[in-house]
């Protein structure tokens, strides 16, 4: 079957030359999108599971560095988001059927990657909610990567003592009673980074890396996506629980999170490296939840251990 190009906008990117997009179908039959870098001189290839409301162009200025050091990079819109086939009529409601169909995006990535012949080893970076579909692809063998690096991974979500029995009883009764399909409560339409200002947002301390994101949205309004549903968060809850529950699996392991953490739990991410036996966590003084998009000099630093990280699983 010939891969069927889609759109890659190439401007908002702020990526490598040469940036292309593709239509890839799920084994349910839904159409996800998959972007990625490469050149003549990369001699492997970074794979990232972006975060929720997230999209292949938000990794662009990543690519460029990782081109520089020599690796390709491949990002994904998940189903739900990006210019994926979204799951609810309203385009702004973030929502997922199962957390485990995730994994079908996962096999048709990896699929397409070898159709397209990149170049090996192969790695995987996991943000936020990607670190969550991540850590199951790993736990269960299905990512033919050399090791994988995790940014402010979704293994909990922060939230107050006194809310967390609150959230996890509506969204779930939410399900029977057939309203989990609206905004979990506290979220809006309109997108996170377009609502807030740069002096309350929690995603990044750099006035340059928050307007690249905002830009890239206003520019692209169809890349943007709102609020989680009920139901997606009631899978959510269910999946880190389930998840957390299992031991770490083998496969080298690097977390990056920021000590000014604001949507993950830090506590749950601390456990879980902790007890995985070949892993390390570096936490990023000052940095926010999107750690990548930090400070130049946070970036500096995280980008030289990343690259060293993978250097020696090559």
């Amino acid at each position: 079957m010939p891969i069927e190009a889609a759109p890659f906008f190439e401007d908002v990117a702020d990526g490598p030359q040469g940036g292309a997009a593709h239509w890839l179908t799920t084994a349910d039959g839904l159409r996800i999108r998959v972007g990625h870098w490469t050149g003549p001189q990369v001699r492997g290839t970074v794979i990232v599971f972006p975060g929720r409301t997230e999209y292949v162009e938000k990794y662009g200025r990543d690519a460029r560095v990782l081109m520089e050091a020599g690796y390709a990079t491949v990002a994904i819109d998940w189903r739900g988001q990006g210019i994926a086939a979204r799951m609810q009529p309203n385009r702004s409601l973030g929502h997922v059927g199962e957390f485990a169909d995730y994994q079908h995006d996962v096999r048709a990535t990896f699929a397409h990657l070898e159709d397209l012949g990149l170049p090996k080893p192969w790695f995987l970076i996991g943000h936020s909610m990607g670190g969550c579909i991540a850590l199951r692809t790993v736990m269960e063998n299905r990512a033919p990567v050399n090791a994988v690096c995790f940014s402010a991974p979704m293994w909990g979500i922060l939230m107050s003592a006194a809310l967390r029995p609150m959230a996890w009883g509506l969204s779930t009764i939410s399900r029977p009673l057939r309203f989990s399909h609206i905004f979990a409560p506290g979220q809006h339409p309109e997108p996170y980074a377009l609502r807030a200002t740069f002096e309350e947002n929690k995603l990044t301390s750099d006035p340059d890396m928050y307007a690249y994101m905002r830009d890239q949205i206003a520019a692209c309004p169809d890349l943007a996506l709102g609020g989680p549903s009920l139901h997606w968060l009631n899978e959510a809850l269910v999946e880190m629980r389930t998840l957390a529950a299992r031991p770490s699996p083998s496969m080298d392991a690097l977390t990056f999170l920021g000590t000014q953490e604001g949507i993950v739990d830090p506590a749950r991410v601390k456990a879980r490296m902790q007890a995985w036996p070949n892993g390390e966590l570096v936490m990023v003084e000052g940095g926010r939840h999107e750690v990548l998009m930090e400070t130049p000099e946070r970036r500096g630093m995280i980008f030289e251990k990343m690259l060293a990280f993978f250097d020696a699983h090559v």
